[in-house]
């Protein structure tokens, strides 16, 4: 199969000839159908989280199964499927209280041996990236990485759910349990901004604010449900906010993954108010606080990959497409060959589009 490689940060991915061996148990074979172009993947590319080179990147995709190992007993050849990197046990302490996101079984995160167990023609070893590694025309992965979903969903928009839709979504729904008539802040329209947007109206929030500087994604928030729109170049995004709703949101969502836009998800909060930190926050990069605000009952949190279950999650949002309250077509701003990988992550870095896709066959 092809995939694309990652030999060094700060350096374009190669296209790589790579082979798989037959599943073995509770493993199952997946031809990739798409895979969606994801921030996250830029951090790995750019340095800012450390993992093992050379590797195969991609965690956000859809694809079919065509082979499963022994024990398998989820899936059968033919099988629509969306991967999730949240991979988990069942057993462990977390799984089974409920927070199968935080999985603690190294073993099932990342099966023994599998790092080597791509193939190809040079001496170094081949990493598997966060339990998927979707920049390839095949994937490896354990049972407990995909769920099935109907197959009346169409792929490229099924692939989206697989993480930018369901961190977003997940953590307005899950990680900060939004109620009715709640007023929302979401700092960041690109995919999983998008996504939370479109998920507190799903929630029932009462009040919507979108926050970017590009004004073409902030009038798509409005078709996603955003109620108000805030870009930072008119001045002070925290008084902006503030002024809006008479004091602060109850809840402020940042997907960006910068400090300074994390201090902003804080200082914009109401007493009682709840910051939730979606984007990845640079490794190692520390935020500041005014230990005074916490006095007035105002929290922060953190939320992985939208705390999901996405065994439950994402065919539900698969149901809201169907149902026309999830609006993905919106999200797809170019469909690329595996060749114009290179090219889809420099235009996403310079801002140029929502999300962008990889549809293998084409």
């Amino acid at each position: 199969m092809k995939a694309a490689v990652l030999y060094e940060v700060n350096q374009p991915l190669v296209i790589e000839d790579v082979s798989l061996p037959k599943p073995g148990p509770r493993e199952v074979l997946i031809r990739t159908a798409v895979a969606g172009l994801c921030h996250s993947d830029l951090h790995f590319m750019e340095g800012l989280y450390p993992h093992p080179l050379p590797a195969v990147l991609g965690h956000e995709s859809a694809g079919v199964v065509e082979q499963v190992g022994s024990d398998v007993t989820y899936v059968k050849p033919g099988d629509h499927v969306v991967t999730c990197l949240s991979v988990f046990c069942g057993t462990c302490d977390n799984c089974t209280t409920g927070r199968t996101v935080l999985c603690t079984d190294a073993t099932v995160k990342m099966l023994p041996g599998v790092s080597n167990r791509m193939q190809w023609s040079k001496p170094e070893k081949l990493h598997q990236f966060l339990n998927l590694s979707s920049f390839a025309e095949q994937m490896l992965v354990h049972e407990n990485a995909i769920v099935k979903i109907r197959k009346d969903m169409p792929l490229d928009l099924a692939a989206l759910i697989g993480c930018g839709v369901i961190t977003g979504y997940g953590a307005v729904v899950n990680t900060a349990k939004v109620t009715a008539g709640e007023t929302v802040a979401v700092i960041g329209c690109g995919g999983v901004g998008m996504a939370a947007i479109n998920g507190a109206q799903i929630a029932g929030a009462g009040r919507i604010i979108a926050i970017d500087t590009n004004p073409a994604k902030l009038q798509l928030a409005t078709k996603l449900g955003a109620t108000d729109l805030v870009n930072p170049a008119d001045g002070d995004v925290v008084k902006q906010v503030r002024d809006l709703t008479n004091g602060g949101v109850h809840h402020s969502f940042e997907v960006l993954g910068r400090k300074e836009t994390a201090e902003q998800a804080f200082g914009m909060l109401a007493a009682g108010g709840t910051a939730t930190i979606v984007g990845m926050i640079p490794f190692g990069q520390k935020i500041e606080l005014h230990g005074f605000d916490f006095l007035r009952e105002r929290r922060i949190q953190g939320s992985s990959m939208g705390s999901n279950h996405f065994r439950v999650d994402m065919p539900r949002l698969v149901d809201f497409y169907l149902r026309g309250r999830l609006h993905l077509e919106d999200w797809i701003s170019a469909k690329l060959k595996l060749s114009e990988i290179n090219e889809g992550f420099a235009n996403m870095k310079a801002g140029k589009t929502l999300r962008s896709v990889i549809v293998f066959d084409s």
